[in-house]
C-alpha cells in the first residue's frame, strides 16, 4: 500500500433520478460541461424513526411532510454529500398521501408513513438495481422481500441509495455515479459499501436506511458515520430474489442513529421468503433494545484474523475502543483481552466473495463497463468456482466450532473489536490502485469485520467516538448464532450511558 496520500478532490456530484411516469433509468451523472445548479437551502434533519412513526400517530405531523422534507435535503445536499442514485419523488409523495389518508381513518402500523431509504443492491420495482455499476439495466419487475415488508410495515421508499461497485469496497465511489461523501467531513469516504445509506442517515435526510453487509458492509460504513448499524443472523432478513447472496456471506441490515430505530427497522424487514434457504427463528429486536442486558463477560480482542498486512489499530481507533471497554467495565460487566482462534478463516471467505462477485457481473449486459478490479474478481471467482467453493462452504462448520469455543468454552458471551483499524479514508485514496493493491489496502483498513460473515453470525457496530480531528470511529460487539437481542441489549445500554445520538455532523 503507497504512503503516499492523494490530494483532495473536488467534490462531484450526481443527481439523482426520479421515480414516476417519466422516471429515468441510466446512471445519475451530471452531462459534462453544464454548471452545477446554485446548493438549495438545506432543511432541518428529519426526526429519527421512532419518533417520526410517534408524530405520524399522534397527528402532530404528516407523512407528507415528512417526505417532503426527505426529499428536499435530499435534493439541497445531493451536490456535496451524493448519497442517492434513485429517486422516487413523484410516486413517494403519493404513497405519503395515501399514508396520511389511512391515518386519518385510523390505520396504525410500524411504520406507516415514515420515510425510508434502500440500498441500490436492493430491487424496488420500476427502478433498475444498478448496485454501483454503470450502463442501461432495466427496472426490477417487483420489490425484493425486505422492500415488499417495509411496505407492509407502512414504510414510503423515498430512493436508492450509492453502493460501490457490486459492494466490493469500503468506499462508495465508482466512475458510474461520482463520490459518496462523509457528512462529518466531505474530504472523507462514509465508508462502504453501504456508504450512501449511511450517508443519508447520518446527515439527516432519512430517519434510517437499510443496507447490506457482504465483508462489515453495514458495520464498517455505520462506523464511519457514527451510526448503530447491525449485521443480523443470516437468514433474518430476506435477501430474496437471491437465495445465497454473494455464497451466504451477504445479509441486509439496518442503519440508525440509536438502537431503537435500527431495532424498530429490523423487526419491520426480518422474515423470510419461501424460497429462502435460511430460516432463522423469530427475535424481538425491539424489545430487546429496552431490556437490561445482564452483567455479561466480554472478550475484547486486539488481534485481527490474519489478513498478509500485518494491520493493528491505529492509535486513535485503539483510544475510541479502549474507553468504550472502559464504559462497559464501569457498566458492570467483565472486559477482559481474549485472542480468537480465527485460524485461516481467510482461505474459506475469498473464494466465497470472488464467486459471488462473479456471480453478480456475469449477469452485467455490458461487462466492458465495469471497473478493472471487477473484471479481474470476476476472472478470479470463475476459476474458484465448483468444487473449490463448495470445499470452502462445507468448512464453516468447523470454523463456528473453532471460534465458538470462544463462547461456548471460555464462557464469554460477546466479542469486542474495533470496527475498523483506521479512520475514514480520504476521497480517492483508493483510485488507480490495481486489483490486488486495493484488496491490501481494504485489508490493511478493515480486517475485522468480514470473519462474522462467513461464520453467518451477528454483529452490532456501535459509534465509539471521534479522532482527534473529529472523524468518527466505531466498536463491533459480536455474537454466537443468533444473539442479535443480546448484543442489541448491550448496544442499549451503551447508548444510554454515552448518548451518541446527541452528536450530529455538521451543516
Amino acid at each position: 500500500m503507497s504512503s503516499a496520500e492523494p490530494t483532495e478532490a473536488e467534490p462531484t456530484a450526481a443527481q439523482p433520478t426520479a421515480a414516476g411516469p417519466a422516471a429515468r433509468t441510466g446512471p445519475a451523472v451530471r452531462e459534462p460541461g453544464r454548471a452545477p445548479r446554485p446548493a438549495a437551502p438545506v432543511p432541518s434533519p428529519l426526526p429519527g424513526l421512532a419518533e417520526s412513526a410517534r408524530l405520524l400517530a399522534d397527528a402532530a405531523t404528516t407523512s407528507t411532510a415528512l417526505v417532503a422534507d426527505a426529499l428536499a435535503r435530499i435534493e439541497a445536499t445531493q451536490p456535496t454529500l451524493n448519497a442517492f442514485r434513485h429517486l422516487r419523488a413523484e410516486a413517494a409523495l403519493a404513497e405519503a398521501a395515501e399514508a396520511d389518508r389511512r391515518l386519518a381513518a385510523g390505520e396504525r402500523l410500524p411504520l406507516l408513513g415514515v420515510p425510508v431509504a434502500v440500498k441500490d443492491d436492493t430491487d424496488v420495482a420500476g427502478l433498475p438495481t444498478h448496485f454501483g455499476c454503470d450502463g442501461d439495466l432495466p427496472p426490477a419487475a417487483s420489490d425484493s422481500e425486505a422492500v415488499r415488508r417495509l411496505r407492509a410495515a407502512g414504510a414510503v421508499v423515498v430512493g436508492k441509495t450509492n453502493s460501490c461497485e457490486l459492494g466490493q469496497w469500503p468506499f462508495t465511489e465508482g466512475t458510474a455515479f461520482g463520490a459518496t461523501r462523509n457528512p462529518w467531513n466531505t474530504g472523507h469516504t462514509p465508508g462502504g459499501s453501504s456508504g450512501g445509506s449511511a450517508a443519508a442517515v447520518a446527515a439527516g435526510l432519512v430517519p434510517a436506511a437499510l443496507g447490506s453487509d457482504g465483508a462489515g458492509s453495514v458495520r464498517i460504513p455505520a462506523a464511519w458515520t457514527h451510526l448503530v448499524g447491525i449485521k443480523p443472523q443470516r437468514g433474518r432478513i430476506s435477501v430474496h430474489p437471491h437465495s445465497d447472496s454473494f455464497q451466504g456471506l451477504t445479509v441486509n441490515g439496518p442503519l440508525a442513529r440509536t438502537v431503537a430505530d435500527a431495532a424498530l427497522l429490523l423487526d419491520a424487514v426480518a422474515g423470510a421468503h419461501p424460497e429462502d434457504f435460511h430460516r432463522p427463528p423469530a427475535v424481538r429486536a425491539a424489545d430487546a433494545a429496552r431490556r437490561d442486558p445482564g452483567r455479561l463477560r466480554i472478550a475484547l480482542a486486539w488481534r485481527p484474523p490474519l489478513t498478509l498486512t500485518g494491520a493493528g489499530p491505529d492509535p486513535e481507533v485503539r483510544r475510541a475502543v479502549t474507553a468504550l471497554a472502559d464504559t462497559l467495565a464501569r457498566l458492570g460487566h467483565h472486559v477482559e483481552e481474549a485472542r480468537p482462534r480465527y485460524g485461516l478463516i481467510g482461505l474459506a471467505f475469498v473464494p466465497r466473495a470472488t464467486v459471488g462477485i462473479a456471480e453478480f457481473a456475469a449477469r452485467h449486459p455490458e461487462p466492458a463497463l465495469l471497473d478493472p478490479r471487477t473484471r479481474s474478481a470476476l476472472r478470479t471467482g470463475t476459476r474458484l468456482g465448483g468444487r473449490v467453493v463448495r470445499a470452502a462452504r462445507a468448512r464453516e462448520v468447523r470454523q463456528h466450532r473453532r471460534i465458538g469455543a470462544l463462547f461456548d468454552a471460555s464462557g464469554f458471551d460477546v466479542l469486542l473489536t474495533p470496527t475498523t483499524a483506521a479512520p475514514p479514508p480520504r476521497i480517492g485514496r483508493f483510485d488507480d490502485l490495481s486489483a490486488w493493491r486495493t484488496d491490501i489496502a481494504m485489508a490493511a483498513a478493515c480486517p475485522y469485520a468480514w470473519p462474522w460473515n462467513v461464520l453467518g453470525w451477528p454483529g452490532v457496530n456501535v459509534p465509539a467516538g471521534f479522532t482527534r480531528s473529529g472523524l468518527p470511529v466505531g466498536a463491533q460487539l459480536l455474537g454466537p448464532s443468533r444473539s442479535e437481542e443480546r448484543l442489541i441489549a448491550l448496544a442499549a445500554q451503551l447508548e444510554d450511558d454515552l448518548r451518541w445520538f446527541e452528536h450530529r455532523p455538521p451543516g
